[in-house]
């Protein structure tokens, strides 16, 4: 099939349409693949979110390090949760 946005490629619309006009296990594969590989950038930013919260609060009570380690804690446990949601996601596949 002949694709009319070659000139217009970078526009979001010509993703779509490309997107429209794929394979339906074309699309599942490219959508699975944006959801895990996003996954690392859910981690990492469950965990800096948690460990500047503790800081913050830290900083702000004068408790150091206690509300860090809070923090951290809560940021890798926020993390583990999203990759076993993803395990999950991937099982009921």
């Amino acid at each position: 099939m002949l694709l009319t946005c070659t000139d217009r490629a970078t526009e979001p619309a010509c993703f779509f349409e490309i997107f429209l006009h794929m394979k339906r296990e074309n699309r599942r594969a490219w959508r699975d693949l944006a959801y895990y590989s996003s996954l690392g950038f859910q981690v990492a930013l469950s965990i800096f979110i948690g460990l500047f919260a503790g800081v913050y609060l830290d900083r702000r009570i004068d408790t150091t390090p206690w509300f860090t380690l809070i923090g951290l804690g809560l940021g890798i446990a926020a993390g583990f949760r999203n990759i076993g949601l993803a395990i999950k996601k991937s099982r009921r596949l």
